[in-house]
């Protein structure tokens, strides 16, 4: 039965994704990831599809606005910039697309709890950090790192603005109403909040601390990029070398959906 539900599903995802990769919002592996991802969420069911799809439509606006701005103050340290790859992609849906799945078992009755609240909280930790990221860079000015406090420059993971975290509550916060706009309990969408919240602020954390931090010496300046954009490769100076921005994305994600859970019981 689910795997008839999979089937049917796929394609619905398969032509938004296309849609997506035209639009220039995912790369054509970006494509693919989605597909699956979304072929899940629908399968699960409407209230699992809509959040997906609005938290896909409002990150990519946001990524769209302002982009040439965004690009110019960050080029040097951002190592991925434009459409979202596969690796982006799954980063950001692994624990959605999963709890998805797992909730298969009770469809067609409302989302369970437990998974609902899985999906809603990793998803809420995800539009959390992107609206940070994409609000803050934008409006929030120069940055400081979690850590030390001291100013770094836009784009640097594990820095924080004021502007920023408004954007982070937003979005968290945006995750929740659409919680509950699609027939999820008020307790469920308070934990995703919170989740996301939390999973923001982890995977600020992870990126000012375990994330890899790279050194262009002709440049004289840290930057998260393997080739700096002068041309130089660039050397490894703190964090774990196996650790990058997609990883940290992951982590975090499961983090929030995790505390969601737990909020969520």
């Amino acid at each position: 039965m689910i795997e008839w539900r999979l089937a049917a599903a796929l394609p619905i995802a398969g032509v938004v994704a296309a849609a997506a990769w035209r639009a220039g919002s995912l790369t054509a592996s970006g494509a693919l990831a989605a597909a699956v991802i979304g072929g899940v969420a629908v399968a699960a069911g409407w209230p699992w599809a809509v959040l997906l799809i609005v938290y896909f439509a409002s990150s990519s606006a946001l990524s769209r606005l302002g982009r040439g701005r965004k690009e110019k103050l960050t080029s040097s340290m951002i190592a991925k910039h434009g459409a979202r790859d596969a690796w982006q992609v799954t980063a950001n849906g692994f624990a959605f697309g999963v709890a998805a799945l797992g909730s298969l078992s009770t469809y067609p009755a409302l989302p369970d709890p437990g998974w609902f609240a899985l999906g809603a909280g990793a998803l809420a930790a995800s539009a959390a950090d992107t609206w940070a990221t994409e609000i803050g860079i934008l409006y929030g000015g120069t940055p400081r790192s979690v850590l030390h406090w001291r100013p770094v420059p836009p784009g640097t993971s594990g820095a924080v603005s004021l502007v920023g975290s408004v954007g982070a509550v937003l979005g968290a916060v945006a995750i929740g109403a659409l919680v509950l706009a699609v027939g999820g309990s008020k307790v469920v969408a308070g934990a995703a909040v919170i989740g996301g919240i939390a999973g923001a602020l982890v995977d600020s954390l992870l990126g000012a601390t375990v994330q890899s931090r790279l050194w262009c010496d002709r440049c004289d300046v840290p930057t998260e990029r393997e080739v700096h954009t002068c041309g130089r490769v660039t050397q490894p100076i703190r964090g774990m070398t196996w650790i990058d921005n997609d990883l940290v994305n992951f982590m975090a994600g499961i983090a929030g959906g995790l505390l969601s859970v737990f909020l969520g019981r």
